[in-house]
């Protein structure tokens, strides 16, 4: 059944305005007020609810949202959220201007409704079933939805009983001993780029310089290192590909490429693809891998659906479950799940449906051998090409993880994140939040509405049932837990009424962290720190009963460990397979929880005691505008390489860091230090190549000189003056969110009236991946944002073509960063980072040999020192904000466009 306009009034809300379209399709601009008003009684079309609830100031706005019914009827598929992105995505007719967009909903409803009837709709299957549980739910799009949709003859094959199971394979041999000629090499290569492509010398000596760390190692415990700069545009994943899938075929081994944004992860996922052009080859031979928390559980859907969520959270969960069905790998952070879905919901219930706390019961799972989560990691065991990031590739080399498949070749993209990606991964914290997971990972969740019971005793219930001495370990842990942070520690800890050691030690270190402080910000609402040394006898008398709580509960879980190797080992009449791989998994759960409970009584053991040179240990209160959410002690390597090198580094055979600015705009002891290779006992290879740019004729950098620091209305008029010379295309970039705020509230309507719309990070309630893709599809929109969107993204095109930062990136100067900025050389320790962060914001303008921009700094004492972490020849300029302004509207084709014009606001850019 088609119809040509749907019985619902249709709602658009902008900075610029808001419109609405009734039934009749006669469209009109209302007030706020009035619009609050017309949806409170009457469901309305509109596109991104959270999104248009802001615009309104009613956050509770619910209704027909377009996005809602394109992740029902296209699960696994992507679409920009903008009227644009679902235009293009729907091959409709772009409205002329705003006041016509409530229309579009209209229309794009009626089409994608259409969908549901069409004999080629692909996703048809369980869709009926769906939308009758969805019905149940009482969705606002199900009657509409089911109208369309024929009953189907017999049962449909759902989520569960459409999955295909993985099966188990032999262990893959090692790899062979093999030597790559330069020529067979750069024969690959020519392969990849494809014919008539262009010759790059640059990434022709790249990809010879990178065959060297698939050679047959000489020495254990030094890999064939290699550290390569390659600047952009020299096009070094290629360049690293060809020599990586060449050895793989000779070989017979397994290359793993870490990266460290999600971004670069897709982009590699699609240059694999020339590699393994078809697709059953490549889902064999290239596998993403990502830790287990980024995976749909399917256990936890499953509980989900079966009344484990409420409300809107239920609606989500049957959405995701229509995702599943036709999902790639299940990945739902970065993989083809819309990162848009999830924020619909607002509080949803998104992140309870991955295993976040480590309560897999594995193979006593009912889903076990459709698990996503065990697909990926038995794929990446027969995988040539494993994509993974850094953290995982981290936790795996610590936690002893996947040995029989350790990979002997390690490519490290992004490398110059890979000491951050360390710091975080190797560094201890004591604080309430950690310790409340520990205690539900124990005792499962205090609240009662949860579905099923996940505590220690309920994931090995053979173990508690049919072995005495397991028994009493679990119980003994369960007890010792209970001493352990609950729900409602802070409340308690700020009232001064903790229970047990642990919180009455958050108690103390609370107390002592306020009373040192010396920042005269206790009322402003930024975390406060002190540094753990001299500390008062409380705090010394309320580390020992924390440490004999935490012993007590390491003591038993060692225990239980020992006692299932030992059951595993000996296998008694009642484990059957089933229980076996059970425990098999739990053992890995249970090794993180002791390694973490061990790292803490290490941390405790230090306090009151001599300092260790190679640590450095504070106190911290974390909050978050005025509000505090965790107390603790935190622990961090002062150079978190050196357990990188141990871990990592030194059992493989090859290894290369690479990056666009490894050196970070410096020398090579930047690169060095910072990849831990001053580690390893035999010195690493250097390679390096200049971007093929041209910068002193596509770039120049302006140093804005009359714009005062701290004064918040000339920032933001600056900002809002260099948008509009640039015509959009800009990509503002703050080193603090209170700033980023302050000037988007002040721009953003004046922007809009316009003609250029301004979204920002951490104030529009949508994904970073998403606000990036919004502003990659329309060249006269802007992005706000702070340090996720200073490195890895990747903007080709007219779409960016300035990027302002609002001050020099100094780095925030806490404890930890003293302590390294006294060993690593003072201010020149610091010179490194920002050189760093400058070269890193500044490669967002230049993707490609005919792009142009502006990198316009807000800073009048910009130091003429940091200039080097520009590339050679590029034109720095000091000026007024008037000079600035001429100086970008004479150089760019858009600027003095007002209003929407039909080629580009909407994504439809020509010459690119």
């Amino acid at each position: 059944m088609t119809r040509k306009r749907l019985p619902y009034p249709a709602l658009h809300a902008s900075h610029s305005g808001i419109w609405i379209c009734d039934t009749e399709g006669r469209a009109q601009a209302i007030s706020k007020g009035e619009a609050i008003g017309r949806v409170a009684e009457t469901p309305h079309v509109f596109l991104n609810a959270p999104l248009v609830g802001q615009r309104l100031g009613y956050p509770d706005l619910s209704g027909l949202d377009l996005l809602e019914l394109f992740a029902f009827i296209h699960p696994a598929r992507f679409t920009v959220p903008t009227p644009a992105g679902l235009a293009k995505t729907l091959e409709m007719e772009l409205p002329n201007d705003e006041s016509e967009t409530a229309a579009f909903y209209q229309q794009a409803a009626v089409r994608l409704l259409a969908i549901l009837s069409d004999s080629d709709w692909a996703e048809r299957e369980g869709a009926w079933s769906s939308a009758q549980a969805l019905h149940r739910l009482r969705w606002p799009w199900a009657a509409e939805v089911s109208r369309q949709i024929e009953k189907p003859v017999g049962p449909e094959r759902w989520l569960f009983s459409k999955l295909a199971e993985w099966e188990e394979m032999s262990p893959r041999p090692a790899p062979k001993a093999v030597h790559l000629e330069e020529q067979e090499t750069l024969d690959q290569l020519n392969a990849l780029t494809g014919t008539g492509s262009e010759d790059r010398k640059g990434q022709k000596n790249y990809a010879a310089a990178v065959a060297q760390i698939f050679e047959p190692r000489r020495i254990r415990g030094a890999p064939n290192m290699l550290l390569a700069e390659a600047g952009t545009g020299i096009g070094k994943t290629l360049g690293y590909l060809a020599p990586a899938s060449l050895w793989s075929a000779k070989a017979g081994g397994a290359v793993w490429v870490s990266t460290f944004t999600k971004a670069l992860q897709r982009q590699l996922d699609r240059e694999t693809r020339r590699i393994y052009p078809d697709e059953s080859v490549f889902r064999e031979k290239v596998v993403v891998r990502k830790g287990r928390e980024n995976y749909l559980c399917l256990l936890n859907l499953e509980d989900a659906l079966q009344g484990g969520f409420a409300g809107r959270a239920a609606i989500l969960a049957h959405l995701v479950a229509r995702w599943a069905a036709y999902s790639k790998d299940g990945d739902m952070v970065g993989g083809d799940l819309p990162g848009w879905l999830t924020t619909l919901f607002r509080r949803n219930g998104s992140t309870a449906l991955t295993d976040r706390r480590g309560e897999c019961v594995y193979a006593g799972c009912p889903h076990y051998r459709k698990c996503f989560i065990e697909k990926a990691s038995r794929a990446s065991q027969q995988a040539d090409i494993v994509i993974a990031n850094h953290a995982l590739v981290m936790v795996n080399a610590a936690r002893g993880r996947e040995k029989q498949s350790a990979p002997t070749r390690l490519i490290f993209d992004e490398g110059h994140h890979l000491f951050d990606a360390a710091d975080s991964m190797f560094a201890a914290r004591l604080s309430g939040q950690e310790a409340i997971e520990i205690r539900r990972w124990v005792i499962g969740p205090e609240s009662r509405n949860r579905g099923r019971r996940r505590g220690l005793a309920a994931r090995l219930g053979d173990v508690a049932s049919y072995d005495e001495e397991g028994g009493r370990a679990i119980e003994s842990a369960r007890h010792a837990a209970e001493a352990f942070p609950g729900d409602g520690w802070l409340a308690r800890v700020n009232e001064g009424e903790p229970f047990g050691p642990i919180e009455a030690l958050l108690g103390e270190v609370r107390s002592m962290v306020f009373s040192r402080d010396e920042s005269n910000s206790a009322d402003a609402g930024y975390g406060l720190e002190t540094e753990l040394s001299d500390v008062a006898g409380p705090l010394v008398e309320a580390v020992a009963s924390a440490a004999e709580s935490i012993d007590a509960l390491l003591r038993p879980l060692i225990q239980l460990g020992q006692r299932m190797e030992h059951l595993i080992e000996e296998g008694p009449d009642w484990m059957d397979a089933p229980a076996r791989a059970r425990m098999e998994g739990a053992l890995s759960s249970l090794g993180w929880r002791c390694d973490t409970l061990s790292g803490w009584l290490a941390l405790l053991s230090r306090i009151g005691g001599p300092a260790d040179p190679d640590f450095v240990d504070w106190l911290m209160v974390d909050r978050f505008e005025g509000r505090e959410y965790d107390i603790g002690i935190c622990r961090h390597w002062l150079d978190p390489t050196i357990p990188v090198t141990e871990t990592v580094t030194k059992p493989a055979h090859g290894v290369m860091i690479t990056s666009a600015t490894l050196r970070g705009g410096g020398d090579w002891d930047t690169a060095r230090a910072r990849s831990g290779t001053v580690h390893l006992e035999h010195a690493a290879s250097e390679f390096a190549v200049a971007s093929p740019f041209n910068y002193p004729e596509q770039a120049k950098v302006i140093i804005v000189t009359d714009v005062k620091r701290g004064d918040m209305p000339g920032l933001a008029g600056a900002y809002a003056q260099l948008i509009e010379a640039s015509g959009g295309g800009t990509l503002g970039l703050f080193t603090a969110i209170r700033r980023l705020r302050a000037v988007y509230a002040r721009i953003a309507d004046r922007m809009a009236r316009s003609g250029l719309p301004v979204y920002a990070q951490h104030v529009d309630p949508i994904d970073t991946g998403t606000l990036v893709d919004i502003f990659r599809d329309d060249p006269r929109a802007s992005l706000l944002g702070t340090d996720a969107l200073r490195d890895g993204v990747d903007v080709p095109g007219n779409s960016l073509r300035l990027v302002v930062m609002e001050s020099v990136p100094w780095p925030r100067p806490d404890i930890l960063h003293r302590a390294r900025r006294l060993a690593g050389g003072g201010s020149a320790y610091d010179d490194r980072i920002i050189r760093a962060r400058l070269a890193q914001a500044f490669g967002r303008i230049i993707r490609r040999a005919d792009d142009r921009g502006h990198f316009v700094i807000l800073s009048p004492a910009f130091p003429s020192r940091l200039f080097s972490a520009f590339p050679d020849g590029t034109p720095i300029e000091r000026m007024s904000l008037h000079q600035a302004l001429e100086e970008i509207r004479s150089t760019n084709p858009h600027s003095g466009q007002s209003g929407l014009s039909r080629d580009i606001s909407f994504g439809h850019e020509t010459g690119i």
